[in-house]
């Protein structure tokens, strides 16, 4: 019975890391006086991280926004690194892209949390005088498990004023990579965008 509790524990550990690694949003903001119709065109640009894994973010997004019936396009196409490092070679970039929104992404910050989980299992059983049980029943168990929380901000610009639009912050719990979590964060951030009437609906 013991082992079964054991394994039961577990069990609900592997359950809630697993349930941890998802994306969403924690706050979200919009200018309510924008009027200029839904964007066209959106250069997704990801901020901080290496080379690989901001190719593969802006190719993933520009992908699920073309998807979602407006045109994507990954940064690095118009804007190499050296190109991020100053405002002329930034705006000659986006210029160049043609696109009339700018979404960029970056990361926070990434903590590491503790989850503590206190499970009941069965005690171990002393025999008294005259072979009569004693002893505890019951004792507690702590698990103790660690899982990252990953903080990305969200900001769509309107290229032709330079304004943000819609601002948004979300959290992702226990990621794994970016191209595994990439689209579940950008099926949130598509799915307001689209609320707010700032990106055309799915065609």
């Amino acid at each position: 019975m013991k082992n079964t509790a054991r394994v039961l524990l577990w069990i609900v550990g592997a359950f809630l890391l697993a349930a941890c690694a998802t994306t969403s949003l924690q706050s979200a903001w919009y200018d309510t006086s924008y009027r200029g119709g839904p964007f066209r065109k959106i250069l997704v640009v990801g901020v901080g991280a290496n080379l690989t894994d901001r190719r593969v973010f802006e190719d993933i997004f520009a992908q699920q926004l073309n998807t979602a019936g407006t045109q994507g396009i990954p940064g690095y196409q118009f804007l190499p690194d050296d190109a991020r490092q100053n405002e002329p070679g930034w705006n000659e970039g986006v210029t160049r892209s043609g696109a009339d929104g700018l979404l960029l992404v970056r990361v926070l910050g990434v903590d590491t949390k503790t989850q503590v989980v206190t499970t009941m299992v069965p005690g171990p059983i002393y025999f008294g005088p005259y072979g009569r049980p004693w002893g505890p029943q019951m004792i507690a168990v702590p698990e103790v498990t660690q899982y990252d929380v990953a903080t990305v901000e969200t900001n769509l610009y309107d290229v032709k004023t330079k304004r943000v639009v819609w601002s948004g912050t979300t959290q992702t719990f226990n990621p794994s990579s970016i191209a595994k979590e990439t689209p579940g964060f950008a099926k949130i951030i598509i799915g307001q965008l689209a609320a707010r009437g700032l990106i055309a609906g799915a065609k």
